[in-house]
């Protein structure tokens, strides 16, 4: 076992496929251990965020933050990416030969093993934990394994640290190879330092005429690997040694099969000043155990020795430090990323309305035209699903009153030029013929226009040429429009002319001069005239196309706040919002959601709602910035047999062992409400009336009422009655036999406790994994895992010899 410390010094998990990771694990303290904690304590708490802590040797001053000298400043900071990982090296078991996965080494002992690598030759070196194969002009050299591996059904793979450079060399080449018995004849990846390309190759006679030639760079091809399997040999790469990228492959050729294979690591140099090329971890397995971001660099000392004692907190910390949450309509707008981007929903206290596009657009102001008429923001209700405040247009005429208007600055004039311009509005009236918005150049020789007709329908007005009588185009089958409701339109100004209204396409093709200069816009009127009456809010312009999906989803965040999307839907919409890369959905069954539209919450609390209503379960993944969440169904019916791992009570790494039967989780009496939902009521009699009552409020996003019931009878079931549960079972792991398997238990996982002893209400007891608590130290990893009873997610199976005895053995599915 190797622990793998990496910092991502300059990185930000934001953007984590561009963080350049570096090994730091030579000065971690392996006495004083990495203590790792994630999950939750039971089935009935949250998770928490996870938190790492571990001690850094700081002697030479490396981890201090500010200092100049530090290999790695200016990064030493807080928010610095972190990823920790157990390596596991094979072993050589059986005669040879062997397969070529066991050939294994981490390279921590800094004195290169003759037995491992009998043919290394030129001044191959181990040291500072990796093997460091000289680049040089004084000789050829490598790192060469004994022939006695077998590439068939079996694999070499090697994280790559440093590659050499080109040093004005006319050749500087350094390669990763499975050789034949045959000079040349070989399998695998070579770098040419001059052209800074990575090729995965199948050499006869030194040569490949077809080589995949890619361009190296250090955060995709950090680890690299070759791989037959049943007939076929991969070539891959990957950032962290886990998750693999196939960049070639290729038939078996007969050798691999027919021959016995040599491991070999050359280099080469001519002129040039000489380095090294240095590789580690040689056919590690490698199990993620955290991710996150580093909170602090705290130097200490002792007389002259320092150490940084680092805490770090998983993903988590990037959700909650995040701002509250606005309108979800408001949140899509702004994730498309907009030109600009004018909501109007400032409260009556504003007499300026400000952009969110983030591009430090100025803000609008309020305009007068003649005399009289008003124009207050926060007075009006935005679309029907955002809780937003809107303004209140209200003109004396349609030649006086108050409008809303902004200079968009040049950069913005600059941007919408080049780009086709897709307009975005919400709008409200009982007024026809009045202007929406307009959006001109300084000359007001381009003009663009978005009004109502006298029927009420959608117009699209403009000129080219600084006409003062506009051409217009009013867009078939949109009479009506001026019936007191909230209407949504999308024009896109490219050649095509789409107009959407209400999430339709009502007119593929307006033929509209493209706006040229484009920098004022106005909100509720054109040049003081056709002034508004109503509201308008949520405009927004974008230098590009419209994008059909995108403004469809735009129209039902105005409109009904994605109500009735299901969960695994919603909690992704929520990590978008967030910037965060992607989201692990687990399980199939998720259920409608009620809406969330209106703001004023954070991303954490609206994605606990969904969790807390389905049931389900939400953390952050332990090897990589995504976020998981899990629905219920993943809970269900562990197979018996299927376990992740088993271990012998006599093998549990404490003095005592508890079996729990209390109340903590008890309850039999839940009274259930979602929102414009009925109160329902769910209790267990018999519970009652041993245990007396123990009720629980639900309050729930369902979006109906026998979803509600369900729920509250799901609970019910699971907790009237809670069987005796282990709720702590701590574990040296690195002893055991199923090692890799322990490490691959996580949240919902599930493992047997056998050999229970004779008080036990059963020899074996299965639990599922709710959290752990573990602390890595040189040739120790003892992990302390928070469980539950599995039974507690039993459901029932028709005539299914476990699972089919309802309020016993399971309950119905939910």
């Amino acid at each position: 076992m190797a622990l793998l410390v990496e910092m991502g010094w300059g990185g930000l998990v934001t953007y984590p496929n561009t963080i350049q990771w570096t090994d730091v694990s030579r000065k971690v303290d392996t006495a004083r251990g990495v203590t790792i904690t994630r999950g939750a304590s039971d089935e009935v708490s949250e998770t928490q965020p996870g938190t790492a802590t571990l001690t850094l040797d700081n002697t030479d001053g490396r981890f201090t933050p500010g200092n100049s000298s530090s290999p790695y400043w200016p990064y030493v900071r807080r928010n610095t990416p972190i990823r920790i990982a157990v390596c596991l090296m094979p072993t050589t078991s059986g005669s040879a030969p062997y397969p070529l996965a066991q050939l294994g080494d981490d390279f921590d002992d800094d004195v290169l093993s003759t037995t491992l690598w009998p043919g290394s030759y030129g001044g191959v070196l181990e040291t500072n934990g990796v093997a460091r194969v000289p680049v040089s002009t004084v000789a050829d050299a490598g790192l060469q394994s004994a022939r006695v591996w077998k590439l068939t059904g079996s694999q070499l793979a090697a994280k790559l640290v440093t590659v050499p450079k080109a040093n004005g060399s006319t050749n500087a080449a350094a390669s990763m190879w499975v050789t034949s018995t045959t000079a040349g004849t070989r399998i695998g990846w070579r770098y040419d330092a001059l052209t800074g390309l990575l090729a995965a190759m199948n050499q006869t006679g030194f040569s490949d005429a077809s080589p995949t030639n890619l361009t190296y760079n250090v955060v995709d091809f950090a680890w690299l690997r070759v791989r037959e399997a049943s007939g076929t040999v991969y070539w891959e790469s990957s950032p962290d040694g886990r998750d693999w990228t196939t960049r070639r492959t290729m038939a078996t050729p007969s050798w691999v099969g027919s021959q016995t294979q040599a491991v070999e690591f050359p280099a080469t140099r001519t002129g040039g000043t000489n380095d090294f090329i240095e590789w580690d971890l040689i056919n590690a397995t490698v199990k993620g155990r955290f991710c996150g971001v580093v909170n602090e660099f705290p130097v200490d000392w002792e007389g002259l020795s320092s150490t940084v004692t680092i805490s770090c907190t998983d993903l988590f910390k990037q959700l909650n430090k995040l701002p509250v949450l606005k309108s979800m309509l408001t949140e899509e707008i702004v994730v498309s990323f907009p030109a600009a981007y004018y909501p109007l929903t400032e409260s009556t206290e504003s007499a300026t309305a400000g952009d969110l596009s983030g591009n430090g657009l100025s803000s609008m102001s309020v305009a007068q035209a003649g005399a009289g008429g008003t124009l207050t923001l926060g007075t009006d209700t935005g679309p029907d699903a955002t809780g937003d405040s809107t303004p209140t247009f209200s003109p004396a005429s349609a030649t006086a009153g108050k409008y809303l208007t902004v200079d968009l600055g040049a950069a913005t004039q600059q941007l919408l030029t080049p780009n086709p311009v897709t307009v975005e509005a919400w709008f409200k009236t009982t007024t026809t013929g009045r202007a929406i918005l307009s959006l001109y150049s300084p000359d007001r020789q381009n003009v663009q226009l978005l009004s109502l007709s006298a029927s009420g329908a959608m117009q699209i007005e403009w000129t080219a040429t600084g006409a003062t009588t506009l051409t217009v185009e009013t867009v078939a089958g949109t009479s009506g429009l001026a019936d007191g409701k909230w209407h949504h339109v999308v024009w896109d100004q490219t050649p095509s002319g789409v107009v959407c209204v209400d999430g339709v396409n009502v007119d593929p093709s307006i033929p509209v001069a493209a706006g040229i200069d484009q920098r004022t816009l106005e909100v509720g009127g054109y040049r003081g005239t056709r002034l508004w009456s109503g509201s308008v809010a949520h405009v927004a312009l974008y230098a590009r196309p419209y994008m059909a999906g995108q403004i469809k989803d735009h129209y039902n965040a105005g409109a009904t706040a994605y109500d009735g999307e299901t969960a695994d839907i919603r909690i992704n919409r929520f990590t978008r919002y967030a910037g965060i890369v992607s989201t692990i959905i687990m399980g199939a069954t998720h259920d409608p959601i009620a809406s969330q539209g209106a703001g004023g919450s954070g991303v954490v609390a609206r994605m606990r709602e969904v969790e807390s209503t389905e049931s389900g379960r939400l953390y952050a993944s332990r090897d990589w910035y995504y976020m998981t969440y899990q629905s219920r169904d993943v809970r269900y019916n562990p197979a018996p047999g299927l376990e992740a791992f088993q271990v012998a009570y006599a093998d549990v790494e404490t003095r005592g062992v508890s079996l729990a039967d209390d109340d903590q989780k008890l309850v039999n009496d839940v009274t259930g409400t979602r929102p414009g939902g009925a109160t329902q009521r769910v209790t267990a009699p018999s519970s009652i009336l041993a245990f007396g009552t123990y009720p629980q409020e639900l309050n729930i996003l369902k979006t109906s009422d026998n979803s509600v019931l369900d729920a509250a009878y799901w609970l019910v079931s699971r907790y009237a009655n809670p069987a005796p549960e282990l709720r702590e079972v701590p574990i040296e792991a690195y002893t055991m036999p199923s090692y890799a398997a322990v490490l691959d238990a996580d949240i919902s996982s599930y493992f047997s406790v056998t050999g229970m002893p004779s008080q036990a209400p059963a020899p074996s007891v299965r639990v599922t994994v709710e959290g752990y608590t573990e602390t890595i130290r040189e040739r120790s990893h003892l992990i302390s895992f928070h469980t539950s009873a599995s039974i507690t997610d039993s459901v029932w199976v028709m005539d299914d010899p476990a699972y089919s005895i309802l309020d016993s053995t399971t309950r119905l599915a939910y």
